[in-house]
């Protein structure tokens, strides 16, 4: 019987940080939405740079998904 040692997860280690990486950016994102001190949050934080800075988020998120994992982790 071999008994290799195969991880049980679809996700390594490197996948994890990655996406917690994306989660604190999108959460960076919002808050700067949030900062936003034009009525209805029409200025330059509530519909320019916090949704570019969600966006950036998403697509961290999204390589965290696609990355391989490690042999070695």
């Amino acid at each position: 019987m071999d008994t290799k040692n195969t991880n049980l997860f679809s996700f390594g280690k490197r996948n994890y940080q990655i996406m917690l990486l994306g989660l604190l950016v999108m959460a960076i994102g919002f808050i700067i939405m949030a900062l936003d001190s034009e009525p209805y949050g029409y200025g330059f934080l509530g519909l320019t740079l916090g949704p570019l800075v969600l966006v950036v988020g998403f697509i961290i998120q999204f390589f965290a998904i696609l990355a391989k994992p490690r042999k070695d982790a």
